[in-house]
This record gives C-alpha cells, structure tokens and sequence, in this order.
C-alpha cells in the first residue's frame, strides 16, 4: 500500500480555491494512490497554530491571501524568488520537518506567458498594484528589458510599487488610475485588479490590441477579456496562471516532473464550468 502523504491549500477565505482540484488531478494521472489534497481556512493569527499539528506525513503547502508573508517567519528558509517579492505561495516539508518557501506565481507567469508565445516584450503595462502586481513586476523583469508603466489609484500604492521596482531592479514609470486607458495600447498588459475593476476599460480595446494577460479566472471571461479577444488580441487568463504555479508546486511537493499540466487544466476548466 502506498505511504499516505499529504498537502493542501490554505487561506481566507479559501472556499472558492481550485488548488484541491488541480492537485487531486495530477496524483490521479501520476498514480500517487496514496496521496491526499485538502483545503483549510486559515487566516494569519492561527497560521502559527496550524502549522504546530504538521506531521511527518505532510509533503507541502499551498498558500493563499493573507498568508503569503505571514508564513515566512515559521520557515527554516525561503528561495531567492520568494525573497524577491517578500512573498511565499508554496511551503516543501520534508519528513524530518524541514520547511523551505518558494513562490511559483513569478515563473508561472512567465510560463503562462509562454506558453501564448510572449516570451519579451519591449514595454509593459500593470494595472493595479495590489499583492499580485509585485509578482507581476517580478515576472515582466524576465521578459521585458524597457519600461513598465503601473496604473494606481493612490500614492500609498504608487510609493509601494516604486520600492518593488527598485528591489526588482526594473524601470517603472507610476501613471494615475485615470489615465488607465493609455494602457490598452502596451505590447502587454497585466490586469491585477479585482473582479469588475477594469470593466470599464472594456470599451475602450484599440481595434488591433496586442497582448492582456488578466490574473481573474472566476467569472471569465472579464469584461476588458471578451472585448480584447473578440478585437484578435492574445489573451492569458488567471486560469493559465493558476495551473502553470500549480504544475510547479506539484513538481516540488512530489518530485515527480513533469506534472501533467493538460489533465490539470482540463480538471480546472471542468470545475469552473460547473460553477
């Protein structure tokens, strides 16, 4: 009988996450029998606590908001990526209970990007500057050498994301949230908002866009992502993201690799469908 390992995802809210589903498919087409994935809603204050009942049988860890700083604290160490962003998405535990962070968000994207055949680009736009928008800053530092303009709507944001770039080493012109729709024309552009933030940009797509990647992928498509698709331009969505972080994690949390990403797509796509 297969010796039983398990991971999971945690956050909060967690309910809405699709991590179980992508992972649970991958054991499946990897024949980990004895693997179990499971979701737990933790927030910040019982992270400490949680992390205490961690047995021997525990392979990883799938991390969430507000968790993805507060977990660096109870690490033995963190990877250069997740040192980047000050951000960790994914906890390896060995059996002797070792605990070492890593963030799969930046080469997901970077590999959801691609995988649609955007491999550099020569200038970059980022709309909004929330918790996703340093991965995205951390991501475009390997694909785009020019300069990369960020949409916000306060200085407080503006300051934060002058101190990623600094960090990143990127070239970052602050541009004022008002000013959003100078956006649509960028090689690229790397939709960080929450639901319905941007669907006001929708009408305003130039005739021939080039490149959206939006981090949303329930409900799809946003509003901005129909129009730009239906304009030809490519279009990454936060599906592509979720599944390409998650083949990383797999990969780490098993060491089985490659993960199957096709069957964990088509088990998120399916989950979503049903929604």
């Amino acid at each position: 009988m297969a010796a039983h390992r398990r991971a999971a995802v945690l956050g909060s809210p967690i309910a809405h996450s699709l991590s179980p589903v992508l992972h649970r498919a991958a054991y499946e087409e990897l024949g980990l029998t004895g693997w179990t994935y499971d979701r737990f809603e933790v927030d910040e204050a019982a992270l400490p606590g949680f992390f205490e009942t961690l047995g021997p049988e525990w392979a990883g860890l799938s991390l969430t908001m507000p968790l993805k700083r507060a977990v660096i604290p109870l690490l033995d160490g963190i990877s250069e990526t997740a040192a980047s962003v000050d951000a960790v998405n994914t906890v390896v535990l060995t059996q002797d209970g070792h605990r070492t962070g890593d963030n799969t968000d930046v080469p997901g994207m970077v590999a959801a990007l691609r995988e649609h055949g955007i491999d550099k680009v020569e200038a970059a736009a980022i709309l909004g500057a929330g918790a996703t928008a340093s991965s995205a800053l951390a991501a475009l530092s390997r694909v785009c050498p020019g300069e990369i303009a960020v949409y916000v709507r306060s200085e407080a944001r503006a300051a934060e994301m002058r101190q990623w770039a600094e960090r990143l080493e990127v070239s970052v012109r602050i541009a004022d949230w008002a000013d959003a729709e100078q956006a649509l024309h960028a090689p690229l552009v790397i939709s960080t908002t929450p639901a319905g933030a941007t669907d006001a940009l929708a009408r305003s797509v130039p005739e021939c866009p080039t490149a959206l990647f939006d981090v949303l992928y329930d409900p799809w498509p946003t509003a901005l992502a129909a129009r730009w698709s239906a304009y030809g331009g490519a279009v990454v969505s936060g599906l592509d993201l979720l599944v390409h972080q998650a083949v990383l994690q797999v990969e780490q949390m098993t060491g089985r690799a490659p993960a199957p990403l096709d069957a964990m797509r088509k088990a998120g796509e399916r989950a979503l469908a049903a929604r």
